[in-house]
């Protein structure tokens, strides 16, 4: 079978480029600018834009099967155009060309912040509705691209949606975002952390729903492929664990963390660093859900989510193998 993926070398994309060469698929991997952790696996690597309409023809002409990963992550207040473009026109140009030649299954990649998060004591599941136009440049960019799909959906396209939660694990060669979080409590970079966490769940339990969705996905459906909820004292703590490193775990309150903003944003901008936070990364963890369901993606495509302890252990591992722990 013909695979196309787009965004393959993101931590997703290069988890699933390889789970379906070995399963014998031929991969197409669009890609555009780098292929670091696509190197060595047997993929056939396309380079395009996905605002470059013309430049996705040769990827998908052919292709049976689409995964749409690309995205613009933006914690950082960046501009809502810039993040629009790519993941909702982008979503958009993808989703004509795949209808116009004809492919079989287009399978988006959307994300949890899609959704509105809010009432916390209620369960979160696919019938949450999509955040509107008060919500954060990504969210919204997310959200409106997964209306095209699901439009698209309606209209004749053999189109649903997969939407992870915080994606943890091993072969994060970038490293992602969350990664890189990690990384920052490894190291001790960070000097405190804050109450609240995250909804985590393991890249590889991920890809496995998403080569079980490839036959068993519905037209028309969405899947929260969502994992376990820890705060990021619990997180810290697993890391000390499997790495035997003493990590920090003071926690300062909220409040205090909204006084140290604007320093922390000054520093970033003169020392040219990333900030250690935003306040859109400070939004995110004060609203991220406890409640998230993965019932739907259970029943319907066998999404088994393995404990976060389990993926510490291995992510650390795989980054210390790697040379990220130096």
């Amino acid at each position: 079978m013909i695979i196309a993926i787009t965004g393959a070398n993101g931590h997703v994309g290069v988890n699933l480029c390889k789970a379906l060469v070995e399963l014998g698929h031929e991969v197409r991997a669009l890609v555009h600018k780098n292929t670091k952790g696509l190197e060595k696996l047997d993929v056939k690597i396309f380079k395009g834009d996905l605002l470059e309409k013309v430049s996705l023809i040769p990827f998908l002409d052919g292709a049976e099967i689409v995964f749409h990963l690309a995205a613009k992550i933006s914690i950082t207040g960046g501009s809502h155009g810039s993040v629009r473009a790519v993941n909702t026109e982008g979503t958009r140009f993808m989703v004509e060309l795949s209808k116009e030649l004809g492919i079989k299954r287009f399978i988006h990649f959307s994300s949890i912040h899609a959704f509105r998060q809010e009432p916390h004591d209620q369960i979160l599941d696919e019938t949450r509705p999509l955040v509107e136009d008060e919500a954060l440049a990504y969210d919204r960019s997310k959200a409106d691209g997964e209306r095209i799909v699901m439009n698209a959906a309606k209209n004749g396209l053999d189109a649903f949606v997969l939407s992870p939660t915080a994606i943890v694990g091993p072969m994060d060669y970038e490293p992602s975002l969350t990664g890189k979080a990690f990384l920052q409590l490894y190291h001790n970079q960070i000097p405190a952390l804050v109450p609240g966490g995250y909804n985590w769940v393991d890249v590889r339990d991920i890809v496995q729903a998403a080569i079980q969705s490839i036959k068993k996905g519905k037209k028309g459906e969405k899947y929260l492929l969502a994992g376990h909820w820890h705060s990021l004292p619990e997180v810290a703590g697993f890391i000390e664990e499997h790495t035997g490193k003493k990590i920090v775990r003071t926690v300062m309150p909220f409040w205090l963390a909204w006084i140290g903003l604007p320093f922390i944003t000054l520093y970033s901008r003169f020392s040219g660093r990333t900030p250690l936070y935003t306040r859109e990364s400070l939004e995110i963890i004060i609203k991220s859900s406890k409640n998230i369901s993965h019932e739907k993606a259970s029943r319907e495509l066998g999404f088994t989510p393995r404990s976060l302890d389990e993926t510490v252990q291995d992510v650390m591992k795989w980054f210390d193998v790697n040379g990220y722990l130096n």
